[in-house]
């Protein structure tokens, strides 16, 4: 099974991954030796092992790409301490792989994490804040209502402006206690051979009457949840729960996740489903020829983008190193890692997206905070209200 967005997992592992490298990881030094400078680093810098070609996938959706714009790891202060890390999700272990070269390029710098899922992570820091103990000095996860659960409770401190600065407003918080820095879009991944792009509903609300009895969706899915927390957000809760009963009278098929949903509409189970864009990218990835399109709703919950992002805790001693290691993630190299290892949308304006995606200004995502969207609770008491869950 290809790596997919394990929000919803339960994948605990603790400790350093310098010192898991120390013990398994000849390979993998090995792969990074020889490498050259950053974008505009030297080779000969003594610090410097890793270069844009280890940050950067493979494959046909990456080949003849440019060098990506925007602030280069070599520009930044370097990293040096030990920061501790809570690590919601992480893309199957693709956020380690980050985290890794980053520890790899910097001798003295050194990641203690802390995985499971975002939302039992910001559990866990809530209660930690209540009981004055937080263990962690940031908090990563890949969905903004996490982030804004966190933030809400005040256990998030704001970010110095330049952190901020290079992210577009509507992927950060207005009061600086989490930054976005990779960007997952809400798509309807079409069966090509059904449908052309332009049958697909350029609404979310047309689509029980336009294309019923064959759609899919991941109810008990993270991302699924923070869309119809979206759309609750946008058109209130009564227009939600009719849209819902409308979904489940015209048959929709429910499945564990949504990387099962695309593949379910690749193999003709489907004609179409509601997921994040980067599984068709990972499907077309693992099956160049497999018939799935990607269509974008515009202007309502179905066009959400929600964002990975970072966040400084409360009563970190490490403010300096926590802000720095989240300009890294922000730097042209590893924007140009979560574009084409993982398929999200970059956050800054220089590196493009893969797979000719829509650049994130070409979409249009309904107008509201994501840091609103921690209210999930709430969005999980009414899909088991109308027996979604």
């Amino acid at each position: 099974m290809d790596a997919h967005d394990d929000d919803d997992g339960r994948i605990v592992d603790s400790g350093s991954r310098r010192r898991f490298l120390a013990t398994t990881g000849a390979a993998a030094a090995a792969s990074l030796a020889g490498c050259g400078g950053f974008l505009t680093g030297s080779s000969d810098d003594a610090s410097g092992s890793v270069s844009l070609s280890d940050f950067r996938g493979s494959g046909p959706m990456v080949e003849q790409r440019g060098e990506p714009d925007g602030t280069s790891i070599s520009e930044l202060p370097d990293l040096s301490g030990e920061l501790t890390v809570y690590l919601g999700g992480g893309e199957g272990g693709l956020y380690l792989d980050l985290i890794e070269l980053l520890e790899t390029e910097y001798a003295d710098f050194d990641v203690n994490h802390q995985r499971d899922s975002s939302s039992d992570l910001a559990n866990k820091i809530i209660e930690e804040s209540r009981a004055g103990a937080v263990q962690a000095d940031a908090f990563l996860a890949v969905d903004a209502g996490s982030l804004g659960a966190v933030a809400e409770e005040d256990a998030a401190a704001s970010l110095g402006e330049d952190v901020l600065e290079p992210v577009p407003d509507a992927f950060r918080d207005g009061q600086g206690r989490w930054v976005g820095f990779a960007g997952r879009a809400r798509a309807v991944p079409y069966n090509t051979n059904e449908f052309s792009e332009s049958d697909v509903p350029s609404t979310v609300h047309d689509f029980p009457d336009t294309i019923a009895g064959s759609m899919g969706w991941g109810p008990s899915y993270g991302a699924f949840q923070s869309f119809v927390t979206a759309m609750r957000l946008d058109r209130g809760d009564d227009a939600t729960r009719d849209w819902l009963n409308a979904m489940l009278e015209a048959g929709v098929s429910q499945y564990g996740n949504e990387w099962e949903v695309s593949n379910a509409v690749a193999n003709g189970e489907l004609q179409a489903g509601f997921a994040n864009h980067y599984y068709t990218l990972r499907v077309k990835r693992s099956r160049p020829d497999a018939p799935i399109g990607l269509a974008f709703t515009e202007g309502d919950a179905g066009a959400l983008v929600n964002v990975s992002g970072a966040q400084l805790l409360q009563g970190s001693e490490n403010v300096d190193l926590a802000e720095n290691f989240f300009r890294h993630l922000l730097s042209a190299e590893a924007q140009e890692f979560f574009a084409t290892r993982t398929f999200a949308y970059p956050m800054i304006p220089g590196v493009e997206p893969v797979g000719g995606l829509p650049t994130i200004d070409e979409l249009n995502p309904p107008d509201i905070d994501l840091t609103e969207l921690a209210d999930v609770s709430g969005t999980v008491d009414m899909l088991r209200d109308v027996g979604a869950l």
